[in-house]
């Protein structure tokens, strides 16, 4: 969120999907995060459903904002 927040009070274009970017690169990696919390079996894969929905939808919406002009 902060990342995006920031990039929304860039006045270049460039720079403010910079920050868009550095944001979805956020998102894989907490996605990157949860697959090394289930493999050590802290957590189950189906614990985690709502959690991969909501960053797949962020994902989209991220890559959505960096499509826009």
């Amino acid at each position: 969120m902060l990342n995006i927040t920031e990039g929304c009070s860039r006045r270049s274009e460039t720079e403010r999907k910079r920050y868009f970017e550095i944001a979805r690169g956020s998102v894989i990696e907490l996605d990157s995060c949860f697959d090394i919390v289930i493999d050590c079996n802290y957590i189950k894969k189906e614990e985690l459903v709502k959690i991969e929905n909501l960053i797949k939808t962020t994902f989209i919406l991220l890559s959505g904002m960096l499509k826009k002009g």
